[in-house]
């Protein structure tokens, strides 16, 4: 998959098929909704899922939580606009796959 085709399957109802629970977090907060998002990252121990983790708490205002969850992906927190933020870790996740 694309980023391209990713983004373009967010103005389907559900999820595509066969996603990570990373890149299906960050499938619902394309979609606006932070709380599904964050409920799918907010699991998982390993560094992707912290990173996600992270860039959740970023996206609500809350630095020092996400600050938390940067230090546990081993990341620091970017200096990139939030939409930023969420195309690279989409297209890192997707080349990753």
């Amino acid at each position: 998959m694309t980023i391209s085709e990713f983004k373009s399957s967010l103005l389907d109802l559900n999820p595509p098929e066969g996603l990570c629970s990373q890149l299906e977090a960050l499938w619902y907060d394309g979609k606006g909704d932070w709380k599904s998002a964050h409920d799918l990252a907010d699991g998982p121990s390993d560094k992707l899922s912290a990173r996600v983790h992270a860039y959740l708490h970023r996206k609500e205002g809350d630095t020092w939580n996400a600050d938390y969850w940067y230090r546990r992906a081993g990341e620091p927190r970017p200096d990139s606009s939030l939409e930023q933020e969420w195309e690279i870790l989409v297209e890192r996740i997707l080349n990753f796959s």
